[in-house]
């Protein structure tokens, strides 16, 4: 949506960046009643939000039971994503790595607490490999760090495969809405064979090599680098973004 950046509340007169907060209640008096005042109306999806895993990280750290604190990991995922987007203030973000961390963890460790407690058995969930790649991501995730495609087990493919075609379709909505006030022809046909891969990739519920999730979210970064950049610059990252398409056309 187009909003004003900037509040004022009508109670206090108390200015604020609602960009910044992401909160239309005043920080001083706790008002709800406020106006935009003075710039523009800029699309904007992106509020502020921490991926708090601090609580789960805690736990496990004192011996409990991975399973035994996926709800909450879940939840906190949950929370962080339903917050994010990638306008914020009318300026593109790019596919960050801690939203692709987050949209991964929620995955694999739903999969890994429903399997537990229906008593699948699946073999490799039961595996040090398959835990210990789950620990990795709880334990980066909050920071942005996950791990590299090569050291996705078997296991979890999948699961990073389904969730990153759905990081995929937040960003590429986003990138849509952006390009509607921002026209690029060549942007918006990429855009488009982005969206035929992603698609794709939801159909077969993910299961997709790793490699191949990681250069769609490559494609997703040149379009975004196409966009943000001037010039030569911006050919090149257009030019990238293609390349990522034709391998997975090739995949």
């Amino acid at each position: 949506m187009k909003l004003r950046g900037q509040r004022e509340c009508k109670n206090c007169g108390t200015r604020w960046s609602y960009y910044e907060t992401g909160e239309a209640t005043c920080p001083d008096c706790g008002s709800l009643r406020s106006v935009g005042v003075e710039d523009e109306r800029k699309q904007h999806t992106d509020s502020p939000a921490e991926l708090d895993l601090t609580a789960a990280r805690s736990a496990v750290g004192d011996d409990a039971k991975l399973v035994e604190v996926a709800d909450e990991i879940q939840d906190a995922c949950r929370q962080y994503l339903r917050k994010r987007g990638f306008i914020n203030g009318g300026e593109l973000r790019t596919l960050d790595d801690t939203f692709l961390a987050a949209q991964e963890l929620r995955a694999a460790i739903a999969d890994y607490g429903r399997d537990w407690r229906v008593g699948v058995d699946r073999g490799s969930f039961a595996n040090e490999a398959t835990e210990g790649y789950l620990l990795g991501l709880l334990a980066g995730a909050a920071e942005g760090e996950r791990p590299a495609s090569e050291a996705v087990p078997d296991s979890m493919t999948a699961a990073r495969g389904l969730a990153y075609a759905r990081a995929v379709k937040a960003y590429r909505e986003d990138v849509s809405t952006y390009l509607d006030d921002n026209h690029d022809t060549e942007a918006r046909r990429v855009l488009d064979r982005i969206r035929d891969h992603e698609k794709r990739q939801s159909a077969l519920d993910g299961d997709v090599s790793a490699e191949t999730a990681e250069t769609l979210v490559r494609a997703c970064r040149a379009l975004h680098r196409r966009l943000t950049a001037e010039g030569e610059a911006a050919e090149r990252a257009l030019a990238e973004a293609r390349e990522e398409l034709e391998r997975l056309d090739a995949a």
